[in-house]
């Protein structure tokens, strides 16, 4: 049986009179790659934002591992997000970029040192330890993010569209990056308009309208085979661009 890492329990979420979510219920399992799409504004980063301790659900809760955690900050959850706009330190060089939260864990200088150097390998970044991050390319700046992200070994990685703010040519290399995570096995959520990328990686995807879950199944279904009409305009309206 599939062990559940995240349950959200009929969670709703208000900004003043608009209601972003409307009653979403969603289990989240152990070495997944959940991968939500949808049009902007349906809720897709709002859900995000709740798992990572961002945002406080109107109602509803969220679970991780059977505890509700729906009122736990976000730097006390085992999960990490990665932002859409890299949110490194400009005055912190890559090394200290990495290493910040391990220092908040009070780990042990020779554990951080080795953690630190372990991840910049991982994203591809060996030898960059003391680059200023503002000297970096955007591509090379999202994967320190990764790397900062990874470094305290979080259950669950959170992706908040980790590829928009890039230029297209730096997008593979952060997408490479995340497939090669996929691979190892990493539970990840990701928020993406690269329906390619998740058509090949996701081990399943939700499509989000309107603040509700409107349809939820492996890629090739909901990809290849969609049957709710305004996943099929979505999927039109993205590959006509």
């Amino acid at each position: 049986m599939e062990k559940k890492i995240i349950e959200l329990n009929n969670l709703s979420k208000n900004f003043g009179d608009n209601q972003v979510l409307k009653g979403i219920d969603l289990n989240i399992y152990e070495n997944e790659f959940l991968t939500l799409l949808g049009p902007s504004g349906c809720g897709k980063t709002t859900i995000l934002r709740i798992i990572g301790g961002f945002e406080t659900p109107s109602h509803g809760q969220v679970l991780f591992e059977g505890k509700d955690i729906t009122k736990v900050p976000a730097y006390k959850r085992e999960v990490n997000t990665v932002f859409q706009k890299y949110a490194l330190f400009p005055f912190l060089n890559v090394y200290d970029n990495v290493a910040f939260g391990l220092n908040i864990k009070k780990e042990d200088k020779s554990v951080i040192d080795k953690k630190v150097k372990n991840m910049l390998e991982l994203v591809g970044l060996k030898g960059f330890e003391k680059r200023d991050v503002t000297s970096l390319s955007g591509g090379q700046q999202q994967r320190v993010g990764i790397a900062r992200a990874l470094a305290v070994n979080p259950n669950v990685v959170l992706f908040d569209e980790p590829t928009s703010a890039l230029d297209p040519e730096l997008v593979g290399e952060v997408l490479n990056t995340i497939k090669s995570l996929a691979e190892e096995g990493t539970t990840m959520i990701l928020v993406t308009h690269e329906i390619g990328f998740a058509r090949e990686v996701a081990s399943r995807i939700l499509f989000m309208d309107g603040g509700r879950i409107a349809a939820d199944g492996r890629p090739e279904e909901i990809i290849d085979h969609p049957e709710n009409q305004r996943l099929q305009q979505f999927l039109n309206f993205v590959n006509r661009k």
